[in-house]
């Protein structure tokens, strides 16, 4: 499995690359601008991307989706419950005094426990809400990418329009923290971590 890392848009999500070492097939996890440099990424890891992932609807996340979906044909991939923030990205971006570019419908909606198959590699849909109605967490081989479901010794917001936060915290301790504690955890914002850290040292989750 190939996976690497850039911050994007404006406020630095960690927008992640996936590939399959034997077909080079790859998914873009969460763009949230920069395609330029996105499509640079791909190309030093010579993968072509097949899928885009949000893990959830709001602006930051999804700001490159319509020009990396120009460039590169993949399937625009979410769960159904964050369509209508999809949808409503500008406005929730002007809110914060920035713009994001409307981004293109769904090609595919979730509903959480599918498998997204990219290549060799088997992707598992983890429906996480409370951040967001439809966020989701992506579990491959030995890593778990949460989006903005669970930070390192931190959680999701829960103060936007959707968010429930004793929904996320039910999520996160009923459906991540009982998986390996090596795994290792790649959030939207910040730094890595694992499941057996968070258990240990997250005190929102104590």
């Amino acid at each position: 499995m190939i996976l690497d890392t850039l911050p994007t848009g404006p406020l630095e999500v960690n927008c992640y690359i996936i590939g399959c070492e034997e077909t080079r097939e790859a998914a873009v996890i969460d763009p949230g601008g920069d395609v330029d440099r996105i499509l640079q990424l791909l190309r030093k890891h010579r993968l072509n991307a097949v899928k885009i992932i949000n893990t959830h609807g709001h602006f930051d996340h999804i700001g490159g989706n319509r020009a990396l979906l120009e460039a590169t044909g993949a399937e625009l991939i979410i769960h159904q419950d964050d369509r209508l923030l999809l949808d409503q990205a500008g406005t929730h971006a002007a809110t914060f005094g920035l713009r994001a570019d409307p981004s293109p419908a769904p090609t595919r909606e979730l509903i959480g426990g599918e498998t997204l198959q990219l290549g060799k590699l088997s992707l598992q849909v983890i429906h996480t809400p409370g951040h967001s109605p439809g966020g989701i967490c992506l579990y491959v081989e030995d890593i778990l990418i949460v989006g903005d479901t669970l930070f390192a010794g931190s959680i999701g917001r829960t103060d936007l329009p959707g968010g429930d936060h004793q929904l996320l915290i039910n999520g996160i301790k009923e459906k991540l923290l009982s998986l390996p504690e090596a795994t290792r955890v790649y959030p939207g914002h910040g730094p890595m971590t694992t499941i057996g850290q968070e258990k240990l040292y997250n005190p929102f989750l104590s």
